[in-house]
């Protein structure tokens, strides 16, 4: 089946044995006709289905599991798959068709790519060491019996020279003879070609003289112990130079060759040529550490050299730049996809041109996020103006398609010393100070701030807590009195809405209800509000005396911005009234001034309803936005309630004048305009009265009382009727 019919890694688990049966038919063709095997095409296609389940089970493994990769190349070999295009084209089928056949619908198809990558790496490795093993072992006897047959032959018999020089020489691998002292006596023919096929540059040298820069300091110390005795083999990875100056990497292999005494003799050295397969893992761990797009290096790279720069020791620092492109997803949307990642490989380079220096580097987390990270002992000023030149290369506009985009960033910046935090730490840090500097305006840098990050992460917390807390009933309201400032009389109550968190107690809304707004919740909680709120009014109503002279209390309900713009606000509130049966002219809904700017006729449609059915609409907040006072006119509302701004000054004795003439105009308007007159804020018996003179029409504040549980509301009111 092509690649355009099959059934993508979405499909549901229950056709998961049959993607794997695709899967191993596409493998199977691939590689039965370079496989040395007795089986019938259907028969090898049965023996790699468990194969193509482990890497399957492997790539959705968390974390990733290589070793199993390891194996199923390990597994190849000993089904005899050792022709060379056997692992190519397993490599190839892998890249192409294991992702799509069982990737993981919930997985970033840039994650799912760079695990693949690391599982080829994994099987090609497997496959290589098995094949080694398989070869060595088989060499290595041979060669055993090489040299036996040249000792024989050079004692007794030509035969047995002539079958062992047919052995020696024919041999796949590089098979090397020298004494004790390192004097190479006798090189075969693949040696030699390996070296660059010059027989006099190898035999006649010392085996000292192949030292590389690269060899593993335990190489020679093998070495010294073979030639005393005191090993009888040692196998290591070692390079070596050719004559050209090149780099030879092979598994050395190196045998202590006794007498018949059972004395030190000869070394016998095994070379098998791996560099071909050095330079594919290269390739592969260079694809699973680097951008496909940009070439930079990718998150995996980045937090192995974080995470290095972060285990320094003590006295090492680090700086790390977490920038964030201003306005990319405009670029996509209106240029499309193509420019945005030629956008991205211009900015890449720009990024790349500012992280030369030793200890710096810069990577690409994935869309457009990029990391600048530096070391060093003066990190703190390094890190700054790391972040000073990317913003200043950036600032030159980007030419796409003939046009010239302007492109900004923000950046949030942690330094500090090594061993303090976790990667995971560093990095959340600085994405949390990022946004600050985005939200500060972009195209500027900020230093991370413990008490920010506390404060990011406790809004994130409230955040996701919000919709269990509501399931839960963890909100809570209380109820402010509004009173009359003609007789002191309850007048009514607002309801304020509480959350009674598990760890952070009772928080005000000023602390989530802009959490609710951004998430959208505020819709459901803003009508669960206006549902107890109109319950309890009903209740006072209720238990109001038969033929008292008490006004029926008012409960006023605060609606926020995205409830004015929600298509059920009416419905819910004709909704909520019915079930209560209360009287729609016994409830006000607030609505800022703010939220009412610029307000066209489909956002007052709905409060022009509800003001008809009889329901009260105050503007809350007022004087805080443009108070632009003739636009009252064409709003639907019957209350205007005066910003506590504007009274802040008659708690002073004597009163600020300038802040009584301003009251006392705005309430002559809203009279002229039929409109009531809450003040809020009140605090003392002094601005009371003087409220009262100036003809405001009811108050609220902490002189009367603080917010409360509805009880004591109700026992205010009762006094008033006694």
């Amino acid at each position: 089946m092509p690649p355009s019919q099959a059934p993508g890694p979405s499909a549901g688990p229950d056709g998961l044995e049959d993607r794997l049966q695709r899967f191993a038919t596409i493998w199977s063709r691939a590689i039965f006709p370079v496989t040395a095997t007795s089986l019938t095409r259907a028969e090898f296609e049965q023996h790699l289905l468990p194969l193509a389940r482990q890497l399957s089970d492997a790539l959705h493994a968390r974390p990733l599991e290589t070793a199993a990769a390891q194996r199923v190349g390990a597994a190849l070999v000993d089904a005899h798959c050792t022709d060379p295009d056997a692992l190519s084209r397993t490599l190839g089928v892998v890249d192409a068709y294991l992702v799509l056949y069982c990737g993981n619908a919930q997985e970033s198809a840039e994650d799912s790519r760079a695990r693949c990558a690391r599982l080829q790496h994994a099987l090609a490795a497997g496959y290589a060491h098995a094949l080694r093993e398989r070869t060595l072992t088989e060499q290595e006897a041979i060669a055993r019996s090489a040299l036996a047959a040249r000792s024989d032959a050079m004692q007794a018999l030509h035969t047995t020279e002539t079958r062992f020089r047919a052995v020696f020489e024919g041999a796949a691998v590089g098979i090397g003879i020298a004494d004790l002292e390192g004097n190479v006596l006798e090189v075969n023919d693949t040696l030699t070609r390996m070296f660059g096929g010059l027989e006099h540059h190898v035999r006649g040298r010392k085996v000292s003289e192949w030292a590389h820069p690269e060899d593993r300091p335990q190489v020679w110390e093998l070495y010294e112990e073979l030639v005393r005795g005191d090993r009888e083999h040692f196998r290591v990875e070692k390079p070596f130079f050719r004559n050209d100056g090149t780099v030879l990497w092979t598994n050395l292999t190196v045998s202590l060759l006794r007498d018949a005494d059972g004395k030190p003799q000869y070394q016998l050295a095994l070379m098998e040529d791996t560099t071909e397969r050095r330079l594919l893992n290269l390739r592969l761990r260079y694809e699973a550490t680097h951008d496909a797009l940009t070439g930079l290096p990718n998150r995996t790279l980045f937090f192995e050299r974080l995470e290095k720069a972060l285990a320094a020791g003590e006295g090492a620092r680090f700086g790390l730049c977490y920038l964030d492109l201003d306005g990319f997803k405009a670029i996509n949307d209106s240029l499309g996809h193509s420019a945005g990642d030629r956008l991205l490989v211009e900015v890449a380079d720009r990024l790349q041109s500012c992280a030369t220096a030793p200890g710096e580097m810069v990577a690409r987390l994935g869309g457009d996020e990029f990391v600048a990270l530096t070391t060093g002992a003066d990190t703190a000023r390094e890190v700054r103006e790391l972040a000073a030149r990317i913003l200043a290369v950036l600032a030159t506009p980007i030419t796409l398609d003939g046009r010239e985009i302007s492109v900004r960033g923000s950046i949030g910046i942690v330094e500090g010393a090594a061993g303090e935090r976790t990667s995971a730490e560093v990095l959340r840090s600085a994405d949390i100070t990022m946004y600050r500097a985005k939200a500060a305006g972009g195209n500027r840098f900020e230093f991370a701030d413990p008490e920010a990050d506390a404060r990011a992460i406790t809004r994130h917390g409230l955040t996701t807590a919000l919709p269990a807390a509501l399931e839960r009933g963890e909100f809570f309201i209380e109820y402010q009195p509004l009173v009359h400032l003609g007789d002191g009389s309850v007048y009514g109550a607002e309801a304020l809405v509480r959350w009674c968190h598990p760890q952070h107690g009772v928080l005000g809304p000023d602390r989530f209800i802009p959490l609710a707004e951004h998430t959208g919740l505020i819709v459901p909680l803003g009508r669960w509000v206006l549902q107890e709120a109109v319950n309890q009014a009903r209740f006072w109503h209720d238990q109001a005396p038969v033929g008292g002279t008490a006004r029926p209390l008012r409960i006023n309900v605060n609606l926020s911005p995205t409830q004015l713009h929600h298509p059920g606000l009416v419905a819910d509130t004709v909704d909520v009234l019915e079930r209560s049966g209360l009287e729609p002219g016994a409830l006000c809904l607030e609505v800022t001034e703010s939220a009412l700017i610029g307000a066209d006729e489909d956002l007052l449609k709905p409060l022009r309803q509800l003001a008809e059915m009889g329901v009260d609409i105050a503007l809350d907040d007022f004087g805080t936005g443009y108070s632009n006072l003739a636009n009252l006119r064409r709003l639907p509302v019957s209350v205007l309630k005066l910003d506590r701004s504007f009274t802040q000054g008659m708690q002073r004795h004597p009163a600020d004048p300038v802040d009584i003439k301003i009251v006392e105009g705005i309430v002559s308007l809203a009279h002229s305009l039929e409109l009531a007159v809450t003040v809020e804020g009140v605090e003392t018996g002094a601005q009371a009265e003087q409220l009262r003179q100036l003809g405001c029409d009811t108050a609220q504040g902490w002189y009367y009382a603080r917010p409360g549980p509805p009880d004591r509301l109700h026992s205010l009111s009762l006094a008033d009727a006694v």
